[in-house]
Formats: C-alpha cells, structure tokens, sequence
C-alpha cells in the first residue's frame, strides 16, 4: 500500500494521569510502521510497542508472499492436492473472501498470476494477450478452491496475494495487542494506513492528512479518527515503467489490466482489515463506481481524490463526511 496518510500526534495528559509518549519506527512486511503509544509510564509504553511489532511480526509470518509464511505454503501447494489450511489462516481467509462477491470481483486475493504476468515485483512488462488470458483463468475462486478449511490449487501459477488485506490484518492483530496491554491511546501508520485508537487527553480523536495524488507533499483533506482505521489506495507508490510508460501495481483482477492512475481512494472503518479490503476495491472500482457502492454501504466512509490538470476533486460517501475536518480543495457535490 501508499504511503499518502500522515499523522498529526497531539499529547496531553491521560485519564487525568501524567502521559508518557514513547515512538518507534520499525521495519516490516516490507515497509515501515511508526508506532506511538501513550501509556502512564514509560516501561509500559515500551512493552506496548513491542507487543505491537510481534504482533506485526506474526502477521508477517502469517501472510506474507515474499518469504517463507503459513500462506506461502498454502501457495506452493502441488496442483490437484488438496492442502489442510491451519486455522488461523483458515478463520481469517473464512472473512476475507466473501469480500469478492461483496465487491463485484473488485476485490480478488487469488490473484497472482496477473501480477507474475506483469513481472511486478520484478523489472516489469507488458504480457502478451494470449499470455493475459492464461493469467485471467489462473484468477479468482475457480483458481484456489478453499472449503472448510481445505483448499485444493488448480494451476501451477495461481497463488493467493495477501497485498490488498495483509496490512489490515495486521494492524487488527496489533489493536489487540495493545488492548491487552491495558493501552488507550495509540497511533499506528502503516505504509498507507493507519490505526487511530482512542484519543489524547484534550483532543476528541488523533488528526490525519490525507495527501492530493498529483502533489504528495501536500495535504488536500484532513481526518479525525477515534477507534478507526484509514487505507489509503493510489498508483502513485509503487510501479513498474516498461518503454517509458509507468503501470502501477493495483490491478483490476476481472481484466488483468493495471487500473489507470485516476487519484487515491481513502476508506474509513472501525476495523482495519475492511479498511485495507475496501481502499483497494473501491480504488478498482474508480470513484463513480466505488461512490455509489459507498454511499449503500454506510457504516464505512469513503474518500476519493480524483486527480485532473485543473485540479484535485473531493468525493466524500455519506459516512465520510463525519471525519473530514478540513479540506484543501473545493468538495464536490
């Protein structure tokens, strides 16, 4: 994911005791995560981070496609076999695919073939036709069949991408973390998303800006989140450039094509895994679409920055509008 969400901290005193803030930046699943905790002493703030980083650490180990993980060997299966999923990969995966049926195929973790055939996470390139239509058939739930906690892989070049859930799950497994660590107040920016739990002392929440596509040094709406999380969904992070032209790495999963780079899609939701689901659906979707799926859906917000040369548009969904504070642009009706 994008790193377009930044956090403004504020700190105060907690529940009326004295407040120490403790950060630390780490690296992990491939980014870095900025942890700030606020805790009534310090040895308690410090054991809240790094609960925080191993829950992030079995995550990782958990979902991650780029070394050895629990789903890593669920993708390496042998074709035709049917492979046993252990049950916390299982209960998670339980929640996370309905979410294509939800999406109208906007959403698609089994996936990776259309990834390989753009060579993503290597040099890059453009597949032939022919080449695009065996990664579509490689695509989707035909491809990785899962029921009740077995799963059976089709073709040798289908594998299931946690990219457009595994931060999420992640940050929901680090609020738990810090639950259990008797923490309030903590913020987490994650690559792109962010966790905002409780509040500091004088403030009703934590203030997050959102970053306008075409100037990413530049804030173009801020946020105010309390017990909720925002997965911000772009082009502009990370690509491949093949003969001079730039293709991002979201693709559409019912094409196989690179969404073109229309501007960001923010979600907000309480739970960061939907946050992380729907910032990339909504994204797939573009923002006339992923608007009016939005607005039928509104116990989530959805932000979309539609990127033109006069300028950054606003469309914010009905239960968006709550935690918009301030924008730099002119909204859009």
């Amino acid at each position: 994911m994008r790193r377009l969400a930044f956090g403004i901290l504020l700190a105060g005193p907690l529940l009326g005791l004295p407040a120490i803030r403790v950060s630390r930046t780490v690296l992990v699943m491939g980014t870095q995560l900025q942890i700030d905790v606020i805790a009534t002493s310090r040895p308690a703030a410090l054991e809240a981070t790094e609960s925080t980083y191993q829950a992030v650490l079995r995550a990782d180990a958990l979902l991650s496609t780029w070394h050895p993980s629990t789903l890593d060997s669920l993708n390496h299966a042998t074709p035709g076999d049917t492979a046993v999923i252990p049950s916390q990969l299982a209960t998670l995966l339980h929640e996370v695919l309905p979410w294509r049926d939800s999406t109208d195929g906007a959403f698609e973790p089994v996936s990776g073939a259309a990834s390989d055939a753009w060579d993503l996470r290597g040099a890059g390139r453009v597949p032939s036709d022919e080449e695009l239509r065996q990664a579509i058939a490689s695509t989707g739930p035909g491809a990785i069949t899962i029921r009740d906690g077995v799963a059976v892989r089709r073709y040798a070049d289908a594998w299931l991408d946690s990219g457009a859930f595994g931060k999420g799950a992640a940050l929901r497994m680090a609020a738990r973390a810090l639950q259990d660590e008797n923490i309030h107040a903590a913020f987490l920016d994650f690559g792109g998303q962010v966790l905002a739990l409780g509040a500091p002392d004088s403030a009703t929440g934590w203030t997050v800006a959102i970053a306008d596509p075409r100037h990413r040094q530049q804030p173009a709406l801020a946020l105010l989140l309390r017990d909720a999380s925002a997965s911000t969904s772009a082009q502009s992070e990370r690509f491949v450039t093949v003969n001079g032209k730039r293709y991002g790495h979201i693709l559409d999963p019912r094409t196989g094509r690179p969404v073109p780079a229309w501007g960001s899609a923010t979600v907000i939701a309480p739970d960061p895994l939907l946050a992380d689901i729907l910032s990339t659906a909504l994204f797939v979707m573009g923002p006339d679409e992923g608007l009016v799926w939005a607005n039928q859906h509104p116990a989530i917000g959805a932000v979309f920055l539609v990127s033109s040369d006069t300028g950054t548009r606003i469309l914010s969904s009905t239960g968006a509008r709550k935690f918009i504070v301030s924008t730099h642009s002119h909204p859009t009706p």
